[in-house]
């Protein structure tokens, strides 16, 4: 759980009443993502950031100012003006940002949130951002089978669950704009995904997995290490993983595909240099599961020699290409902590859809 859902549930608990605003939209180079949210505690205390430090003291006035009201607001930040004093953004983009009062007793989606995220369920919150003044901030939580609360259509209860539940199988947070359907007003959601973290699978209890367990915790995955070889695979060897295992990575690797615990979403990395452990492996990682990513550690020699038993165990050039090998991005890294960096970038890249290259060196946007 991060810290501001954490602070959101924790003074929900209590009975008292919490600033928060989301952006709900960005264009241009936005410094951060829809979904990303801060929030004003009773206290005045602040948790989260949603440019960076650009606008946040204006929307700490306003989070106030909807404490006062009760009022939700719809507030768009851009370039900065020639006032010095205004707030807007200096990279350029745009922002919009959802701002309203969460209470318990005036937000019944939060106990409903909270026994999900408690209970490690997937869910999804809606919030309605723009309809009607009957419509704004109103909530629908959804799970893959259930939900809760409504917008008050039916129809448009129905098309805002099925795509919150399309981005809730993704663990993606977007902005959904629906057909108005001859309503008076357009109607946009965010739906905001709590989906289990992403797993990152290592195998080989080397050093440089002891680095990629810290920059895969601090990226949002959830870390485990596996090796056949108690001698390595000890959880003091690897504090920052979630879970290190003892067993052969194939067969560790298709027990969680039978019960279920990989998913689209998860990556693999072999670090292990072994070809009696990689091959097996990368075998049923390429040719049998639906991974997000799936890379291999070794110099280019080492990877055309992989290649080649690849090949002969019957991988199929198709699932050869999904092979990302020699693993990483070219920084020239050396030491275990910058070679781990280098592995850590390219999840990055490919969970967006990037090609690492340097960002002096492209004209495209820079996030995302």
């Amino acid at each position: 759980m991060d810290e501001l859902l954490a602070d959101l549930l924790r003074w929900c608990d209590t009975g008292a009443a919490v600033g928060l605003a989301t952006v709900v939209g960005t264009w241009h180079s936005a410094p951060y993502p829809i979904g990303t949210a801060m929030l004003v505690a009773p206290d005045g205390a602040m948790t989260g950031s949603v440019s960076g430090g650009c606008v946040e003291a204006a929307l700490y006035e306003a989070c106030q100012e909807v404490l006062r009201t009760g009022r939700p607001s719809l507030l768009r930040y851009g370039v900065t003006g020639d006032d010095a004093l205004e707030a807007g953004l200096t990279c350029g983009g745009t922002i919009e940002v959802f701002v309203e009062r969460v209470d318990r007793a005036g937000s019944p989606w939060v106990a409903v949130l909270a026994e999900a995220v408690r209970s490690a369920a997937p869910v999804a919150v809606l919030t309605c951002v723009r309809g009607t003044p009957e419509q704004r901030g109103r909530r629908i939580v959804a799970g893959p089978d259930t939900h809760h609360g409504t917008f008050g259509d039916t129809r448009l209860d129905r098309a805002a669950v099925d795509a919150g539940r399309r981005l809730l199988a993704a663990g993606e947070s977007a902005r959904v704009d629906l057909s108005s359907d001859g309503r008076a007003e357009p109607v946009s959601v965010l739906v905001r995904a709590y989906a289990p973290s992403p797993r990152l699978i290592v195998f080989g209890a080397v050093d440089v997995a002891a680095e990629l367990a810290r920059f895969g915790s601090a990226l949002g995955y959830r870390v485990t290490v596996c090796d056949a070889r108690p001698v390595f695979a000890t959880a003091r060897r690897f504090p920052l993983a979630q879970e290190v295992v003892v067993d052969w990575p194939h067969r560790y690797l298709a027990g969680e595909a039978r019960a279920g615990r990989l998913d689209a979403r998860t990556a693999v990395c072999v670090l292990t240099h072994d070809e009696k452990f990689d091959v097996p492996v990368l075998r049923l990682a390429l040719e049998d599961l639906d991974l997000s990513f799936v890379g291999a550690l070794g110099s280019r020699r080492t990877h055309h020699d992989r290649l080649g038993r690849l090949r002969a165990a019957g991988v199929g050039e198709s699932a050869l290409a999904r092979l990302a090998s020699p693993i990483g991005l070219d920084v020239g890294g050396r030491t275990a902590a910058e070679t781990a960096l280098s592995i850590a970038a390219e999840l990055v890249a490919v969970r967006h859809g990037r090609s690492g290259g340097r960002l002096r060196d492209s004209s495209g946007s820079i996030h995302g």
